[in-house]
């Protein structure tokens, strides 16, 4: 599994940041800074696209499992790069009890260093290019000073982390 240790992650607390609208529960549009006022960690899904059964899949499973992450004072946020009345479909289809988030230009996934695959082809098409990436953003000192604590950067479709890798890497942190 592609687990990236934290010291190689370079994104800097100011990239780390955004404001994207929201089609899930919570403050539409969400910001790092709203989140970061209420929990001390970020579970960021950062999905492939629309169409992507695995990404479907995964906002399912942590939507059954997310009273784990509430208490670990844990917020999830899924990012989907795309429009927001397709976000929009996925949360009248999926109702997760966290953020869905709508970025039709995927620059969060710029920022956090979501991979891409095939070049300038994997470029003009998430569906062939993007990758799924889970990232943990310790927040206990503020969005200002906010730093990833683990990312798992895919290199296809069906690798991502399991809910019990999210939850331990959350753990983690705490100590």
């Amino acid at each position: 599994m592609p687990v990236v240790d934290p010291a190689d992650v370079d994104v800097a607390p100011a990239d780390l940041d955004f404001e994207l609208p929201n089609v899930g529960p919570g403050p539409d549009p969400l910001a790092l800074a709203a989140v970061a006022a209420e929990h001390d960690f970020l579970v960021v899904l950062l999905q492939r696209d629309h169409h992507c059964t695995r990404c479907r899949d995964q906002v399912r499973t942590v939507a059954d499992r997310y009273d784990e992450f509430a208490a670990r004072d844990a917020a999830v946020a899924s990012v989907l790069p795309e429009p927001v009345e397709r976000a929009r479909e996925w949360a009248e289809r999926y109702d997760p009890p966290y953020p869905l988030l709508a970025d039709p230009n995927a620059e969060v996934g710029e920022r956090y260093g979501q991979p891409v695959r095939f070049g300038p082809l994997g470029s003009l098409s998430d569906f062939f290019g993007r990758q799924p990436e889970a990232v943990v953003v310790d927040l206990r000192d503020g969005a200002e000073a906010a730093r990833v604590v683990y990312a798992h950067r895919g290199t296809t479709t069906f690798d991502r982390p399991s809910v019990d890798d999210l939850l331990a890497a959350v753990d983690g942190a705490h100590t």
